[in-house]
């Protein structure tokens, strides 16, 4: 099961939907267990805000704990990435509404956008784990628009609130190492989008 997994090195990238946090590190666990070998990054929001899921020292700690290395909090030290071939795969999990525009717009003003930025220029495959409540909103145009480029994959989302958030959609964390194989592979899973009632 997951024997792609074994050995890869995957850039473990987290913005700053705090909320999907505690599914994000279980999957960063999941991966370990897997036999991948994870590069954690997080945007300087994430680095730097306390919230009620949790302090930023302690997710960052947590987060270290897991990958069994130092955090990448800058853009400094994210940009060697790609020159040093540190990762086969990057994995944006969550992916803000606010860093997939960033990164539709080429913009590379945090840690995690340089690191996509830097990955990519060998050509590799990267993973966005959606979580936004204007999915289907403001932001349709910036998933849209990635959904079209090379090299992007995303996983499966489902609009989580349909009556009180009815533009959210947030990925089904569980498929993360499912997409990532398929992404290795060059291949977008489906189904995109599964709807609750």
């Amino acid at each position: 099961m997951y024997e792609k997994l074994k050995g890869l090195k995957i850039g473990f990238a987290m913005t700053g939907s705090f909320c999907t946090f505690e599914k994000a590190f279980e999957q960063a666990e999941m991966l370990v267990r897997y036999g991948a070998e994870l590069i954690p990054v997080i945007s300087e929001n994430v680095s730097e805000t306390d919230t009620r899921f949790g302090t930023a020292e302690s997710n960052i700690q947590r987060l270290k704990e897991i990958c069994g290395r130092d955090v990448i909090t800058s853009i400094a030290a994210a940009e060697p990435i790609g020159p040093k071939a540190m990762t086969d795969i990057m994995a944006v999990v969550p992916c803000t509404s606010n860093t997939a525009a960033k990164l539709t717009g080429g913009i590379t003003d945090t840690a995690v956008t340089m690191a996509v930025k830097s990955h990519l220029r060998q050509g590799k495959p990267v993973v966005l784990a959606a979580a936004s409540n204007d999915s289907l909103s403001a932001s349709a145009k910036n998933i849209g628009e990635l959904f079209n480029r090379k090299n992007y994959y995303f996983v499966p989302m489902k609009q989580d609130d349909i009556v009180r958030k009815p533009t959210s959609l947030v990925a089904d964390f569980s498929l993360l190492a499912d997409t990532i194989e398929y992404a290795l592979d060059g291949v977008q899973i489906r189904p995109v989008f599964t709807f609750e009632r």
